[in-house]
């Protein structure tokens, strides 16, 4: 491979790597976090994460792990993406489609950042079987995707997607794109289109989320420099209002936000904190006006970037890192709305601070466990 054009190389599809072997393990890992989590249809949990080198930078790689007992066990990394060269993967985003089948997203770009990156994608459409078979890796947009995309009432999808403008360089010929963006598909993912996008004053790296309203507008929470922004579409995701500030407070770092079953929304991060710490699953019961039920999932320093997914019976599993350079622990929570609402674990079988990988492999402090 040749480095004379640094995006030429960067929009080469990487190999995946299934049975990637002993040295993406655990104890090769001198760092990791940026986690992502999602449930099949049958139960089986996900986890995804990124780690290689010795910090965020050319080295990184993209690795998957499934677990068939709840969290209680994990594999070994089962597939890797792992570009060759000055080329990076990382961000990682786990989802499961309408359709039951489980998508696996990824950033990659040359070095660092290069101003273009590149979202690619792969999916499996059964990820329930023994040796699930993968798609061919594609990219269908430029930037960076870190979060899970959202299915609208119509059945249309929208991703989020940002070429960071905050980060340079900021190329003159995606300009158009330096928003905190929208990516489109009105075809269950056959393709995808550019929509439009959010100018949120002071954002940071985006890592954007978007939730549909009860009266049918799109409400966009964005990662700003000051904690949490915000704007509004009434036409579908293609014009978006000017940012303003939300009052929910945050640190400068990744939330997860979604509607569950019962219509309530969730949110989970640091709210009222200015550090990383006492990460929190939150209900709201106005579509985001006010978040009075809380459930504090962990409170030490360290904890971050939080994902989640929701079973049909309204089973939440979340999962974050925790001092990715130090203890590099990748943590999971299981609880319910009930228990939110209780502000307390009070489920059958809820739990919290459930180890998914460490590099020695064995769990600091024991899981705090209800059952």
């Amino acid at each position: 491979m040749t480095h004379d054009n640094i995006h030429e190389d960067s929009l080469q599809p990487p190999p995946v790597l299934l049975n990637p072997g002993p040295q993406y393990g655990s104890a090769q890992r001198k760092w990791q976090g940026i986690p992502g989590i999602e449930m099949t249809a049958r139960g089986r949990l996900y986890a995804t994460w990124y780690s290689g080198g010795d910090k965020e930078g050319p080295a990184n790689y993209v690795l998957l792990a499934h677990s068939d007992n709840d969290g209680e066990d994990w594999s070994a990394p089962e597939l890797v993406i792992d570009p060759p060269g000055d080329i990076r993967a990382y961000d990682p985003v786990l989802w499961a489609d309408p359709q039951g089948r489980l998508w696996l997203f990824w950033a990659q770009c040359h070095t660092w950042w290069n101003g273009r990156g590149g979202v690619w994608c792969i999916h499996c459409d059964d990820p329930d079987a023994d040796e699930p078979a993968w798609s061919e890796p594609r990219r269908i947009a430029n930037g960076v995707m870190m979060n899970k995309p959202l299915v609208l009432r119509n059945g249309d999808w929208l991703l989020p997607v940002a070429v960071w403008a905050a980060i340079p360089p900021v190329l003159p010929e995606l300009k158009r794109e330096a928003l905190s963006s929208v990516l489109h598909s009105g075809d269950e993912g056959k393709t995808f289109t550019w929509l439009g996008g959010a100018d949120i004053p002071h954002r940071h790296f985006d890592e954007h989320m978007i939730v549909e309203r009860r009266d049918g507008s799109l409400w966009m929470l964005v990662r700003t420099r000051y904690g949490i922004g915000q704007s509004t579409s009434l036409d579908g995701g293609r014009t978006w209002s000017a940012g303003l500030p939300t009052d929910i407070g945050s640190p400068d770092t990744r939330f997860h936000v979604r509607r569950l079953p019962s219509g309530r929304l969730l949110f989970i991060g640091h709210y009222g904190f200015t550090e990383r710490s006492h990460l929190t699953a939150m209900l709201s019961d106005d579509d985001g006006h006010t978040w009075p039920h809380r459930l504090l999932l962990d409170e030490r320093e360290k904890v971050s970037y939080p994902d989640a997914t929701c079973s049909e019976d309204s089973v939440i599993h979340a999962i974050y890192d925790r001092d990715r350079h130090g203890a590099r622990e990748i943590l999971m929570a299981r609880f319910e709305e009930q228990d939110i609402l209780a502000g307390d674990l009070i489920s059958g079988r809820a739990y919290l601070r459930r180890l998914v990988d460490h590099p020695d492999a064995v769990p600091a402090e024991p899981a705090l466990e209800k059952r």
